[in-house]
């Protein structure tokens, strides 16, 4: 594909084989029904399940998957990392694999930075449906992020997210799985577009 994309979907995951088909048929419609120019970058961080199996059989149906598979897990970060570097998408959104992101904010999101200049819109997730076990550090690291920071966000940890271009080519991504990232350059990264 040659021509400009008007989004790219970047969607980090590890062992996530079964919300994946549901996942990829949901943004699917959206962009359909939405006329959007599209790509899913699936970036498959060392699973151990059949995801990558998945993975190559979605990619038969849907021609706007590229996907990209790490020999083992590198961690999100890296997973967003390498999802930003190939994206071609005039709005880049990121997305968790476990579908509770809803693709259907994706045409509102793309709005509010295309229409309203923003150059990032964060997601928010009002209902969880992590266990409490996860919840509550999550509320814990929201309160203290904008205690620190000033800046009021309802869900600093919400994969869901859309940037302009520009932005993810420019933003240096931090944490977990940063470590040795120079070899998912190398013999270490199987990409698969």
């Amino acid at each position: 594909m040659s021509h400009k994309l008007d989004i790219s979907v970047v969607v980090p995951l590890y062992n996530e084989e079964e919300s994946l088909p549901e996942l990829v048929a949901w943004i699917d419609r959206v962009c359909l029904a939405e006329h959007l120019s599209y790509e899913v970058i699936l970036v498959d961080d060392g699973s151990n399940d059949g995801s990558w199996g998945v993975i190559e059989t979605l990619k038969t149906r849907y021609p706007a998957i590229r996907a990209i598979r790490f020999a083992r897990n590198y961690g999100k970060s890296g997973a967003l990392y390498c999802g930003f570097a190939v994206a071609r998408g005039e709005v880049v959104f990121t997305m968790d694999a476990d579908l509770q992101d809803s693709p259907d904010e994706i045409p509102e999101m793309r709005r509010m930075i295309l229409d309203e200049g923003y150059d990032l819109v964060s997601g928010w997730k009002k209902r969880r449906f992590d266990p409490i076990g996860k919840r509550w550090p999550s509320k814990f690291f929201n309160f203290t992020a904008r205690l620190v920071s000033g800046i009021k966000l309802h869900d600093f940890n919400c994969g869901l997210k859309a940037y302009r271009r520009r932005v993810v080519k420019a933003v240096e991504v931090f944490g977990e799985g940063r470590q040795g990232m120079g070899g998912l350059f190398g013999k270490e990264k199987d990409e698969n577009y």
